[in-house]
């Protein structure tokens, strides 16, 4: 029997019941939704999860970005104290500061990793390193992800930071051996994405996405990339949405 008579007498009773039915099975989706801190989906073949927390506590090599010299200094000119790089250096940094000043100095990176020598700089480091260029320190990436100006202000265009992404994949890679790599949105917070001002996390998000798929960088089991979302701006992101891509991205 596919169809039900119902009465007269109860048709706009039913048709009230069904919409207010609709109703809280909306609100309910709505509210699972905005309650959602945490989504996996699979990257051809790769398992990524996006959540919310802190990343100094996840396991795995941890990525921090730094600017394009490798600068050290939290002196809120150079680098602010509660920037990510600026918590690593002050509270996460197991060795002196002078000590990984002089491990960077004295690494032998690639010679194309290296753009110039003797920058001339009122503050910081005089070494100019191409972006994606990584050093691993502990259980850390340090990597060069954002340009200077004059003002000691971090900046990109959405063509350097596309670089940035590609370089990135490509140097972890090579260096990663099976160990799951966590990483943080790329570009949130003071860098500015010259053009693009209205640019959220969200959009970061999907370009590291995307940029992440169409590299050659594939997480062997059981290793898997991990980005954390900061808590303040977790509702910043639809991870509904990001679920719903899957191999879509």
């Amino acid at each position: 029997m596919l169809f039900l008579d119902i009465p007269e007498d109860w048709q706009v009773k039913c048709l009230i019941a069904f919409a207010v039915a609709l109703c809280l099975l909306y609100l309910g989706i709505l509210a699972w939704a905005n309650k959602l801190r945490k989504v996996i989906i699979k990257i051809d073949g790769t398992t990524v999860t996006i959540k919310s927390g802190n990343i100094f506590e996840e396991p795995g090599l941890k990525a921090i970005a730094f600017n394009e010299f490798f600068d050290t200094q939290v002196d809120n000119v150079v680098i602010s104290e509660r920037s990510l790089n600026g918590v690593f250096l002050k509270s996460h940094l197991e060795s002196d500061v002078t000590d990984l000043d002089n491990e960077i100095s004295i690494f032998p990176f690639e010679e194309y990793e290296i753009l110039e020598r003797d920058v001339v700089r009122e503050r910081g480091k005089n070494v100019r390193f191409r972006l994606g260029t990584i050093f691993i320190k502990d259980d850390y990436i340090l990597t060069a992800m954002s340009k200077f100006d004059n003002s000691n202000r971090a900046n990109l265009t959405m063509p350097e930071y596309l670089e940035f992404l590609i370089n990135f994949w490509d140097r972890v890679n090579k260096v990663y051996a099976q160990r799951s790599v966590v990483a943080p949105i790329f570009g949130s917070g003071i860098t500015r994405l010259q053009g693009h001002k209205n640019i959220g996390d969200e959009d970061l998000l999907k370009i590291m996405l995307w940029t992440f798929r169409i590299s050659e960088m594939r997480f062997k089991y059981p290793a898997k990339l991990t980005i954390v979302v900061h808590n303040e701006k977790i509702d910043q992101v639809n991870l509904l949405e990001m679920k719903s891509l899957r191999n879509g991205v």
